[in-house]
């Protein structure tokens, strides 16, 4: 690519978090004082490797994906983070890392390619010259496949503008323009249809292709998207980890695993593994079968293997050095005014309207307050 980058690895040891426990809790009689949300969960996500986060509802996937971040600001959080094999400091992974949220939000009156060129000036490396910058967008818009409408307005959802499906490559793409090792996905393919689902894993698997780590949650997807990924972990309710490792060709790994279980159902033909995956290791058929699929998983030889290999990453690589950067931020105070100064001068520009409101608006205030406060400093 234009950028350079560094393929950085993030492994996890024995990682809990818990937090106060609601007040809703104490009254159904919960006496605990902290609620766990994560419970030893250990693993490791790898470049160039597509990885899928799943669970049933509540069983903690985003939860572990803004720990894994450090988008927590509240509660407490146990055990050890590394990346690329040295002890995470948020400081710096911050300027190494990207977040795609489940909510696309974007400046409506603003050009895709500006919306990109905008992260851009604020989130590359000062050092870095503008005519650099400018073909670095223009990659990172080809790999999303958006420069075939990078001068259309960003817009109102479901009203003007991109569609719900190019808003998440937007998404995507302002993240991956920051040039970043690391990229969270908060289930990108939610409210999306099968094509547009498509076309979003596509533009996530062109990113993958790049060498980058990739980690997306994901809710009960079809068999094309399941088998985009690479590999699998899989939480059950109460944030214990029932099966991490690869899904093999035509989901055959998770599959194999799942089956050789006693007691669990074969899945039938032509039968989406996810849904097959998600059924019988719901509460329900844990309770039906007498098991407990995360006790299987700790005694199975799938998680030695992946003790090893989190063992294998916590390591630093010969040659290899701990991140650091000068400073907090990419650019300075008077950089990050110019850039933002500019997205709103293009704001309140395209908005006509917006601005013809505001200004009859403060004439009539003006008026009425004038009305009715006239003279009356003489009568004090």
């Amino acid at each position: 690519m234009v950028l350079p980058f560094e393929s950085l690895s993030i492994s996890f040891q024995d990682v809990q978090y818990y937090i106060e426990t609601p007040v809703a809790m104490k009254e159904r009689g919960y006496t605990q004082k902290k609620l766990q949300l994560l419970c030893d969960v250990t693993g490791a996500f790898r470049p160039g490797i597509l990885t899928a986060l799943m669970g049933v509802s509540g069983a903690g996937k985003t939860t572990l994906l803004d720990v894994l971040s450090g988008r927590k600001t509240v509660g407490v959080v146990e055990g050890e983070i590394r990346i690329g094999g040295y002890p995470k400091v948020q400081r710096t992974f911050a300027r190494i890392s990207g977040y795609c949220e489940q909510s696309d939000i974007h400046s409506p009156q603003i050009t895709v390619e500006e919306s990109v060129v905008f992260s851009a000036w604020l989130r590359l490396q000062s050092d870095i010259d503008l005519k650099t910058k400018y073909e670095f967008v223009k990659e990172v818009l080809e790999t999303i496949e958006l420069d075939g409408i990078k001068d259309a307005l960003v817009g109102t959802p479901g009203v003007t503008g991109l569609s719900t499906e190019q808003r998440k490559r937007l998404t995507i793409a302002v993240e991956l323009v920051a040039n970043p090792s690391i990229i969270f996905m908060d289930e990108p393919t939610t409210g999306l249809d099968a094509r547009s689902a498509a076309i979003v894993m596509r533009a996530v698997k062109n990113v993958t292709n790049t060498g980058r780590t990739i980690v997306c949650t994901i809710h009960q997807p079809s068999i094309d998207i399941f088998e985009a990924f690479d590999e699998l972990v899989l939480l059950k309710a109460g944030g214990r980890m029932i099966y991490c490792g690869p899904l093999g060709q035509h989901s055959c790994k998770v599959i194999e695993y799942f089956e050789g279980i006693s007691g669990v159902p074969k899945i039938r033909d032509n039968f989406n593994p996810a849904t097959w995956m998600l059924e019988v290791t719901s509460t329900s058929s844990e309770a039906e079968l007498g098991i407990d699929f995360a006790q299987i998983y700790k005694n199975s030889a799938l998680h030695e293997e992946n003790k090893e290999l989190v063992t294998k990453l916590s390591l630093p690589p010969s040659g290899s050095k701990d991140l650091h950067f000068p400073t907090t931020h990419s650019q300075n105070g008077w950089g990050q005014f110019k850039a933002c100064l500019w997205k709103q001068h293009w704001s309140y520009w395209r908005s006509p309207s917006y601005n013809l409101m505001r200004s009859l608006h403060m004439l009539f205030s003006s008026f009425l307050f004038g009305f009715l406060f006239w003279g009356q400093g003489k009568q004090i």
